[in-house]
This record gives structure tokens, C-alpha cells and sequence, in this order.
């Protein structure tokens, strides 16, 4: 079973939330819809600014934990280095 790591934001250089999942439409669908209370509903983190995928949702896993020990300041630079612009990716989602 493949797995996606990503990353929302609240705004451009906001509150960043980092979460994993089996199924990225679906699990930004419920993201955006409150339908998973806790850290990003709380802080507003709905806009999808990255995102990976991964062959194995075990591997997704551990990108997400690694990713979690990051600096902020690498977090932003990944983020950039594919969307400058902090745009929504949700709609690139098919």
C-alpha cells in the first residue's frame, strides 16, 4: 500500500501541520471539512503546501517522523523549493 506524507499550512509561514495517510484527496477532504478534530483544526491548517508520495505506507511513516525532528527553517525550505507561493495544491488532487 502506497502512503503520502504532507505538509498543511494555516498561511504562508504559518502554523505548519505534518501528517501522513493512504489516501491524500480523501484525507484533505476531511481536513478541510473539520471533520478531524485536534492540532491542524485547531490552528486552521487546511491549505495543502506539499506533499510526497511513497511506494510503502510504512516508508511515508518514517519520512513523517523524520521530517517532525526538523528544524522550522527546513521545513519552509522544502516547502519553497516546490512551492514558492504557499499556494493550495488540494485542487491538483484528482
Amino acid at each position: 500500500m502506497s502512503g503520502y506524507v504532507y505538509i498543511l499550512a494555516n498561511h504562508k509561514h504559518g502554523t505548519l501541520y505534518i501528517g501522513v495517510t493512504s489516501d491524500l484527496a480523501g484525507r484533505m477532504y476531511q481536513h478541510r471539512e473539520g471533520y478531524t478534530p485536534g492540532f491542524a483544526w485547531r490552528y486552521g491548517c487546511a491549505r495543502l503546501v506539499w506533499y510526497e508520495e511513497h511506494g510503502l505506507i510504512v516508508d511515508a511513516i518514517q519520512r513523517e517522523k523524520s521530517l517532525k525532528r526538523w528544524h522550522r527553517q527546513w521545513k519552509i525550505e522544502l516547502i519553497e523549493s516546490i512551492n514558492p507561493n504557499w499556494e493550495d495544491l488540494y485542487a491538483t488532487l484528482s
